[in-house]
């Protein structure tokens, strides 16, 4: 693996007396990072200061929000009038839909938890002189404790648990005390969810037919069989995030991505990333673009020389394939016959609730926790996840398994969300600071080989894909690329949300998409104005994007070998390979 570069300046360790503090300092961040799970006190702390502080010195807002609960206290005693008359209005939160919410107590409890929520979210927001983001990370905060506080997590004020407990005598909570029991114990002894244990890799996930051609330190890259007797001359090279096993490309055989694609006549190759220990803390950036992305091109190259790729990156692969192109466009590189992005980004500016964990102060004491510990750990990114979407990852959870007894169905998608990665402390470090907190690849700063590079510089086709709940990359900031380049970009907004919606095989059902095209050098499409003039289309989109990129493939012929033995890229052993199984 190529030398690495110097660490970030923001963690480097000054020597001597001063290099002893500095550790010193950042064992006890890291210390203290995992009692609060990555989340920094500092930062927490200076977000109540400028609102509390802001809030104090706005008399106005602070007799406006005195009227405001004037007012939601008079709509909440209307609305328990139109429940005792019987005509309930839909309380709009799908906690509280069963008709058991309508009667009295509960109507009350779930009415007033409402309007204070309301209430809060107008207290956090909308102060003059706060901050943005602490104006969002305030917000966020007050909800995610009013959650916690919900009467849908308690039994005493949850009728529908009550309902429950009555009809079964009390049954459901043995279940539910007993499915906490194994949770616990499986956690302890850091084993998978239940019912995960049904699907295994390379027995009915990742079991698409194939070759790893190519390892280095870093990846495996794999060939697959063709489906076909011809195949179109440009192959596909697939480039998953880090931060997953590339099989969520390849689950079952009825929702593989990569079957799909084989079956429509292209040469598909995927890059299956090593998952990091704490010895490979100093991997960076630049070793998961030389190593990772480039490395694939060359590999590709010999088995198929002179073939442009249709290169296609995954979350955080499509972002570092954004990178790997804008330098190959920048260095004369033609390799690359089209670009597509699922659910990735290259602006930071708009990425959702992810940025409320990115600022300096909190950036600077996760480092620290990723210095001690080498990387991120699986729990941890997990906690972040989950964090942002704790109705539906954690309370609903709650009630669901351990108040009503009932376990959830196991699946694919959790089976391969339980086999979790780790991420390099360096590298982690570097997307954050240089990506998403100081946005340098939209803004024309980000270096490879000590050279700026810039997305505005690629000029081959993309095709962007985008899903309406994303909660990881919102499709508003996945559309960004349309403005930071001037190439023909055909942008796909689908329904689902981030792993669902790109999970979206022919015939699953209730699956639609908008889809329209920008062509070279066209005025700028707001992503509003997109939205409403964009064709609506049921069905899948991966039917849409392999007709785009069959109208960009030659005439299809014989496939290639599997490998390139004479160029010493002998077949090394099946797929799914071996990095895959690392844990």
């Amino acid at each position: 693996m190529r030398e690495t570069s110097p660490r970030p300046a923001s963690a480097e360790t000054p020597a001597g007396l001063d290099a002893l503090a500095s550790r010193f300092d950042r064992r006890m961040h890291a210390a203290v990072a995992r009692m609060t799970g990555g989340l920094s006190p500092v930062a927490l702390s200076q977000v109540y200061l400028d609102w509390a502080l802001h809030l104090g010195f706005s008399p106005g807002k602070c007799a406006q929000l005195a009227d405001s609960a004037g007012a939601r206290w008079l709509t909440l005693m209307n609305d328990l009038g139109r429940d005792i008359a019987g005509q309930p209005e839909d309380p709009g939160d799908k906690r509280f839909r069963d008709p058991a919410w309508q009667r009295w107590p509960y109507n009350l409890l779930y009415r007033g938890f409402l309007a204070q929520q309301d209430w809060w979210q107008e207290a956090t927001s909308g102060i003059r002189g706060m901050s943005d983001q602490h104006d969002r990370v305030a917000s966020f905060a007050a909800r995610q404790l009013l959650d916690t506080m919900s009467p849908s997590n308690f039994f005493w004020t949850n009728p529908e648990v009550q309902r429950r407990t009555v009809e079964e005598m009390g049954a459901n909570l043995v279940r539910g005390a007993g499915h906490l029991a194994e949770d616990a114990t499986r956690i302890a002894a850091g084993e998978r969810p239940d019912g995960t244990g049904e699907y295994a890799v390379g027995e009915n996930l990742a079991v698409t037919p194939g070759k790893v051609i190519y390892r280095n330190a870093l990846i495996e890259l794999i060939q697959y069989a063709p489906a076909t007797k011809t195949v179109h001359p440009e192959p596909v090279l697939i480039v998953p995030a880090w931060i997953m096993k590339y099989y969520i490309l390849d689950l079952s055989p009825h929702n593989s991505m990569i079957r799909y694609l084989t079956g429509q006549g292209f040469t598909v190759y995927a890059i299956s990333w090593r998952n990091p220990g704490p010895e490979d803390a100093d991997l960076g950036m630049e070793d998961y673009r030389a190593e990772g992305v480039m490395a694939a091109l060359d590999a590709i190259g010999q088995v198929q020389p002179g073939r442009r790729i249709h290169a296609t990156g995954y979350c955080l692969g499509g972002t570092l394939l954004s990178i790997a192109a804008a330098a190959m466009a920048r260095d004369g590189d033609d390799r690359l016959a089209s670009l597509s992005l699922l659910a990735a980004q290259v602006d930071f500016t708009e990425a959702g609730e992810l940025t409320l964990f990115i600022g300096p102060s909190q950036l600077a004491f996760l480092e620290d926790m990723m210095w001690d510990q080498g990387g991120l750990d699986p729990a941890q990114m997990a906690g972040t996840f989950q964090l942002l979407r704790s109705n539906d990852l954690i309370w609903s959870r709650i009630l669901k398994e351990y108040m009503m007894g009932e376990r959830t169905s196991p699946s694919d998608l959790m089976a391969w969300n339980a086999d979790a990665t780790r991420m390099p402390y360096r590298m982690h470090a570097e997307y954050l600071r240089r990506l998403f907190l100081d946005n340098d690849l939209a803004e024309g700063r980000y270096e490879v080989d000590g050279r700026p590079v810039s997305v505005t510089d690629i000029r081959r086709p993309i095709f962007a894909v985008g899903t309406e709940k994303d909660h990881v990359a919102p499709w508003r900031s996945a559309y960004k690329i349309a403005h930071l380049t001037d190439t023909e970009v055909t942008f796909t907004l689908t329904s689902g949300g981030h792993n669902g919606g790109i999970l979206s095989e022919p015939g699953h059902p209730r699956r639609r998409y908008r889809v329209c095209t920008m062509a070279d050098h066209a005025p700028y499409v707001d992503p509003d104005s997109w939205f409403a003039s964009a064709a609506i289309k049921d069905g899948s989109w991966w039917q849409e994007w392999s007709r785009w990129l069959k109208r960009r493939s030659g005439r299809r012929a014989a496939p290639p070998p599997m490998g390139a033995p004479d160029a010493g890229l002998a077949p090394l052993c099946d797929a799914p390979g071996t990095y895959v199984f690392q844990t």
